[in-house]
């Protein structure tokens, strides 16, 4: 299958596709959801693939993304201990949901999650992530998970995963009745790609950047691009889903 064919995924269509924009401070998420972001991600570009902020911060963020769903991310662990206490720093913060990796010898079990904000598993391409593992999130009270790139280096996600890999992926997790995400690298030409396979979010930072630095600032004019690509992406599937038929 050719990249310029990506696979539909199977079944009624259901929601949209949403836009998950990750912002460093709380003027960024004021420019986030002013330019349609649906989910708005606290993240510290400086810091690699998961860099976490402060709580103070956060909670800044929070305050500014008022209006719709913020995350926040809780960091790269190497242990089922340093996870818990990296999730309990940012419990109190006010984040819908809360963001952390899952490297992959440590089994999802082992976490303890916090009564608090839902978490999110974020998995890495580069580790290969299969969709096997899914069910194991579900059972240790993931509400979701996600495909990132460790490595910020250019390459973007399907330079990692190939479509049918990433279909996958998002089809065990509607069957799980996990929420799902796709984000590493990501650029405003992905989304026709991407959005058929169904994720739950799409989530961006350096194509939304100016000069497509995820470490400069958000650039709002991509900011709204991004949102305005995935709504006409939407409008087209509901429009293919209410096509009659072709003749045979």
């Amino acid at each position: 299958m050719s990249v310029s064919e990506p696979p539909l995924a199977s079944g009624p269509p259901l929601t949209p596709v949403r836009l998950l924009v990750s912002v460093r401070d709380a003027a960024e998420a004021a420019l986030a959801r002013a330019g349609g972001a649906d989910l708005v991600d606290a993240k510290d570009p400086a810091r690699g693939a998961l860099g976490s902020l402060a709580p103070a911060a956060v909670r800044a963020i929070v305050a500014a993304a008022r209006g719709g769903a913020t995350s926040a991310v809780a960091g790269e662990p190497a242990s089922a201990a340093e996870a818990a206490g990296l999730l309990a720093a940012l419990a109190g913060s006010g984040a819908d949901y809360l963001k952390i990796a899952l490297p992959p010898g440590l089994p999802a079990a082992e976490l303890r999650l916090p009564a608090g904000p839902p978490v999110i598993a974020v998995l890495f391409a580069e580790d290969d992530p299969h969709p096997d593992r899914l069910p194991a999130l579900a059972a240790a009270g993931f509400r979701g998970a996600m495909i990132d790139t460790r490595g910020k280096d250019g390459r973007r996600l399907l330079q990692h995963l190939p479509l049918p890999r990433l279909a996958a992926f998002t089809a065990a997790c509607r069957r799980l009745g996990l929420m799902s995400g796709l984000a590493g690298s990501l650029a405003l030409d992905d989304i026709p790609l991407l959005a058929p396979v169904r994720p739950g979010y799409l989530g961006f930072r350096g194509g939304l950047c100016a000069g497509g630095d995820r470490r400069a600032g958000l650039d709002p004019a991509r900011v709204a691009e991004a949102a305005q690509r995935l709504a006409a992406e939407a409008a087209r599937r509901r429009a293919a889903a209410a096509a009659p038929p072709a003749a045979a």
